[in-house]
């Protein structure tokens, strides 16, 4: 087998292919466009369009596509072959800078939310030079921004790229207040942590609610869950380890730099984990990295569920994203150095942070909300729905001596003693791991950890990017016109650590203690669910502030309101349609026809002796029968509950009759089912138990 560093991002038109492929000139103006946003000209696409398709020619690919992001969720595309007809009755293999640069999909069956009339199809698609083209099958996909015909952004990497944007001119600002300036791009960089289910396919395929909504929604608590805490980090099982091996490859030959799996808390559950990269390229990679899980996983007979809750009882998934900002010089801009307090660059972009996700705790919430994320933060699991900071000992030591006007004692190392002679000595970190808190400072980055596992984090880092630029502005505005610098600097960051210290928690962010500390004391922001938190992104200091550093426009915002919540309302009804289905031709029929043995039991054993009591029988026919008839009630209540919804008057208004409805009477009607399933012969059961599914996989 090749080593890796030999066929690593072999289906990559990367820098390499480019050096290799491309002239001097044209290699030099295609990386001024990708580093420094200077104009590509045509006759550089052309020549870059020619070297794309020569190359993807030779590595068997046969048709391009236009690879992009809408407002689903997932990625999209649309291919067409390099084929031209030739004089002679045959076939040239062309590619051109226009069809490089722009392509035109029809637009009619993505959601805009209102941005065009139902009969205007059209939309465009535009290169992405920043991200580099790759082979999938025999397709060369160019990554590419969606817009309307009108211009608007139908997508998540344009908003992505203008935060971006936004951070580096705002950052660029602060640096050369500082002296800095040499630096030309401030970046932020992303590592998203992705978690994941595997499951056997032949289970996955017998149950409805998997195969039509991601996660199971029945399923009774098995004997054995994750009590024992004996599946994280230990011995990955041979079958899931021929997944993993095989999933890091296809990784590999895309440029995606996976680095870290393990099995997670979870039975069933594991994770994987790449090395930072730009948040563009890292939100395209992560698109990809779900893709070919999903890929790898059928050719393997499993199924991987990336939906946030899978499992009830068990440790659903998230995906933590790890951020931090660097120059074009190297410098992590969120690093302390070694002592932090006399690091006043540091101390900024910190506080800048700090205030970021204090004023936009809201834009932060719902930047992660979905249906799905909904079951699973504040379930001790994950953080809770309210943000807050994590920053640890000595960051929140020297923030204290700043807010105070007192000298800084310092943080002294403490070498870590383990007893044993032969093992090696280190020092211990200053600043634990919380892994209950939603934004935690984690050495030189913070890790975002309330997305959910199926989320794209283009979301959240255009809420992130989008915040801390406006902190900055601020900041730059100010210090800009300060007379003296340094006492305007020294003045700027004590306020910042008085007025937004409230958002700082070190505790334990799954007490209920803390949630009403943080709501009723600080002030802080709780929103449970989607519905509660999306209708904020159009609060006007929101809508301001974004559209100030040209994110969005105030259309593009009052669409993705829409139809966050649109989507919202369509999955919980396709749960709640798939619960009915299934609750009135599986669950019921199965109890019933085991309530007919128990029934024929009874009598065969009174017809043998009138004597016999059959107690056991009679008494679990009881309790049956009363289960029977649960079911019916509550099959036809959350059936009523749906109905109701034609009433709501407008996409929020149903968003709030299911949140205070619907959602209510699933939970009724999981409930009579799966204590059915507890009393029911398993040769009855219609569908895999949590049992088989999660212990499925050896």
């Amino acid at each position: 087998m090749k080593n890796v560093s030999e066929f690593f991002g072999c289906k990559v038109f990367d820098d390499r292919v480019m050096k290799a492929n491309l002239s001097a000139k044209v290699y030099q103006s295609l990386r001024k466009t990708i580093d420094e946003g200077a104009k590509l000209d045509i006759s550089v696409a052309n020549a870059v369009a020619a070297a794309m398709k020569d190359w993807a020619v030779a590595n068997g690919a046969t048709h391009y596509t236009h690879w992009f992001q809408p407002l689903t969720g997932v990625t999209a595309e649309k291919h067409d072959s390099f084929i031209s007809p030739s004089p002679d009755g045959g076939v040239i293999m062309e590619f051109s800078g226009k069809e490089l640069i722009k392509g035109e999909p029809d637009a009619s069956s993505f959601p805009s939310g209102g941005l065009r009339a139902t009969f205007e199809a059209r939309g465009y698609t535009a290169w992405d030079p920043t991200s580099y083209a790759f082979i999938k099958g025999k397709t060369l996909c160019i990554p590419t921004a969606f817009c309307s015909y009108g211009g608007e952004a139908l997508d998540k990497k344009t908003p992505l790229l203008r935060s971006m944007e936004a951070l580096n001119k705002q950052a660029l600002r602060i640096l050369s207040l500082f002296g800095n300036e040499d630096v030309k791009c401030v970046r932020t960089s992303v590592g998203p942590e992705q978690e994941y289910f595997l499951i056997t396919k032949e289970m996955y395929e017998r149950r409805r609610d998997l195969r039509f909504t991601g996660r199971t929604l029945f399923g009774a608590k098995p004997p054995k869950g994750q009590e024992m805490d004996d599946h994280y980090f230990g011995v990955i099982k041979p079958r899931v380890a021929a997944y993993m091996e095989e999933l890091n490859n296809e990784l590999w030959k895309l440029g995606i730099l996976a680095k870290t799996e393990h099995n997670e808390v979870a039975p069933a559950q594991h994770e994987l984990a790449p090395i930072y990269t730009t948040t563009n390229i890292a939100t395209d990679h992560n698109q990809l990295t779900m893709e070919i899980m999903q890929k790898v996983a059928a050719q393997h007979g499993l199924v991987c569920l990336l939906h946030e809750k899978p499992f009830a009882g068990v440790n659903g998934s998230g995906k933590h994203n790890n951020w931090s900002l660097a120059t074009d010089k190297g410098v992590n801009l969120l690093s302390p150095g070694e002592t932090p307090y006399e690091n006043a660059q540091f101390l900024l972009f910190l506080c800048a942070v700090i205030k970021a996700v204090d004023d936009y705790q809201d834009l932060l919430r719902l930047s992660v909300a979905t249906a799905g994320n909904d079951h699973r933060l504040g379930a001790n699991e994950a953080p809770p729905a309210v943000v807050s900071i994590f920053l640890g000992d000595e960051l929140n030591a020297v923030l204290q001596a700043i807010e105070t006007d007192t000298p800084y004692a310092g943080t002294e190392k403490t070498q870590m003693k383990l007893g044993v002679d032969v093992l090696p000595k280190f020092n211990r970190d200053t600043t634990d791991r919380n892994r209950t808190s939603p934004f935690a400072f984690t050495g030189n980055k913070f890790e975002f950890r309330m997305l959910g596992s199926s989320n794209s984090i283009a979301c959240a880092n255009i809420m992130l990017n989008s915040a801390v630029a406006e902190s900055l502005k601020i900041y730059a505005d100010r210090l800009e016109k300060a007379e003296n610098f340094e006492d305007a600097l020294q003045e700027m960051i004590r306020k910042t650590i008085k007025d937004h210290k409230h958002i700082i928690f070190n505790g334990n962010g799954y007490d209920d203690t803390w949630i009403k500390e943080a709501t009723e004391k600080r002030g802080l922001l709780n929103y449970r669910t989607t519905p509660d938190c999306m209708p904020c992104l159009l609060d006007e200091k929101n809508v301001k502030m974004l559209t100030a550093h040209k994110v969005f426009s105030k259309a593009e915002l009052k669409s993705r309101c829409e139809i966050m919540l649109e989507n919202y309302c369509k999955t919980v009804l396709i749960e709640a349609n798939t619960m009915i289905d299934m609750a009135k031709t599986e669950i019921a029929p199965a109890v019933s026809a085991y309530v007919l043995e128990l029934a024929n039991t009874a009598a065969a054993k009174k017809a043998v002796d009138a004597s016999v009591s059959c107690n056991y029988e009679t008494g679990l026919l009881k309790k049956l029968a009363r289960l029977e008839e649960q079911i019916a009630i509550k099959a036809d209540e959350l059936e009523e509950a749906v109905m109701k919804l034609q009433d709501a008057g407008d996409i929020e208004a149903e968003s709030y009759m299911i949140r205070d409805g619907v959602l209510s009477k699933m939970g009724e009607l999981r409930v009579a089912c799966d204590e059915a399933e507890t009393m029911t012969a398993k040769k009855y059961w219609p569908f895999p138990t949590y049992g088989d599914l999660l212990f499925g996989v050896k």
